[in-house]
């Protein structure tokens, strides 16, 4: 695989560019419950009742000052595919019979047992695939002619689903809570679960049908991806050419398209556009004995992560044989030896809280007792010096 182009940019915060509904941030918070909720002396106790008033007023604006939010933890959002795949509700579209149904079934393989899709790490995790233009004889030909008869119990199909209007969402709702590991769910095709009525196609209705989709998957912390199609009218940009109004892609966190280089051809290529991965061109082929399909070359930005010597330090502070740090902010300061204040540190510690776990393999908190702030960082993956 050759890499066309590399830069080097800043590592987004997961998710920092898309809007998230009140409920989704408050689940997401890990720190303690800001002072003023403090019942320990009066006066705190006096500030909580009057906020609480303040919060049942019709006219109350939750907000969070720009204090607030650094000094707030926010649990990261694990990448389903590492650099093309992240939770969030993503369009795949293109023209009927390209193939999308084929790497729709490669991918949710791949996720189900945990396998890297060409070049690209995968965190498995349980996926349903809504396969609702298909039968379960057809998908198990497909099934049988990508994998053979190497099963799993990780991948869920359902060839009828109930529509947004009629209990869709109470349907995935109750999956999920039967299948807490669940963090890929599929869509085929959009078009299936969408109720019919005369402003189908207004802007507004799309933008809500996949704003409702989006905060789904935000407050459930998965994938959903919706299968869509492509519209017949060529356009310069390819994802002017999603059906539909600018909506359904104004709503969601990413697309994919996919396009075949000839109709009749076993070579195709899908373009990735979203918050959270780097865009990039994939050019495939299709095996024409299993009809899976296989990267030939990428074409991308990537996205290269600089060493963060702050980072590098927390993680040596609990290498070797202390697994564990527990303390003050202040004693942090002083074990680390980083010239910085310990609310200085804190806020870059709770910025890059995802970057700890997912690079360094080590947790960290920071939490408010009654003593101060306290902190606590430990190592949760062991490495034998020959990996």
């Amino acid at each position: 695989m050759n890499e066309k182009e590399k830069t080097t940019v800043p590592v987004p915060s997961v998710g920092a560019d898309g809007e998230q509904s009140l409920s989704y941030v408050t689940k997401e918070i890990v720190t303690q419950e800001p002072d003023y909720f403090n019942f320990d002396d009066g006066k705190h106790g006096d500030e909580y009742l009057k906020q609480m008033l303040r919060m049942s007023e019709p006219s109350y604006l939750p907000t969070m000052t720009m204090n607030q939010i650094y000094e707030t933890v926010y649990e990261s959002r694990r990448p389903i595919i590492e650099n093309l795949l992240y939770p969030g509700a993503y369009l795949f579209v293109g023209a009927p019979k390209v193939g999308k149904s084929f790497f729709m079934a490669q991918l949710a393989y791949h996720v189900s047992v945990g396998l890297p899709l060409w070049d690209y790490k995968t965190h498995p995790g349980t996926v349903l695939y809504l396969a609702l233009e298909d039968d379960y004889r057809r998908i198990q030909e497909r099934l049988y002619r990508m994998f053979g008869v190497d099963g799993t119990d990780n991948l869920h199909f359902a060839t009828f689903a109930k529509s947004l209007a009629t209990g869709l969402f109470e349907q995935l709702k109750r999956f999920v809570k039967e299948h807490p590991e669940t963090n890929l769910i599929i869509i085929d095709t959009l078009q299936k679960i969408r109720e019919v009525n005369n402003d189908r196609y207004s802007y507004a209705n799309d933008y809500e049908i996949i704003g409702q989709l989006k905060a789904f998957a935000d407050e459930s912390n998965l994938c959903l991806l919706i299968v869509h199609h492509t519209r017949k009218q060529q356009a310069d940009d390819s994802f002017d050419r999603i059906s539909g109004t600018n909506g359904l892609l104004g709503a969601a966190d990413g697309a994919f398209i996919m396009e075949k280089v000839k109709r009749s051809g076993n070579k195709a290529s899908i373009e990735v556009s979203g918050r959270d991965q780097p865009d990039q061109k994939l050019l495939l082929e299709r095996d024409t004995e299993t009809l899976k399909w296989e990267l030939d070359d990428v074409e991308r930005e990537l996205w290269v992560k600089l060493p963060d010597p702050v980072l590098e330090k927390v993680k040596a502070l609990v290498s070797g044989e202390q697994w564990l740090w527990e303390g003050t902010p202040t004693e942090l300061v002083e074990a680390l030896q980083v010239d910085m204040k310990p609310n200085q540190l804190t806020r870059y510690l709770n910025v890059n809280v995802g970057r700890l776990r997912e690079e360094h393999w080590v947790m960290y908190s920071n939490t408010r007792t009654h003593n101060g702030r306290h902190i606590k960082i430990e190592s949760f993956h062991y490495e034998s010096d020959d990996a």
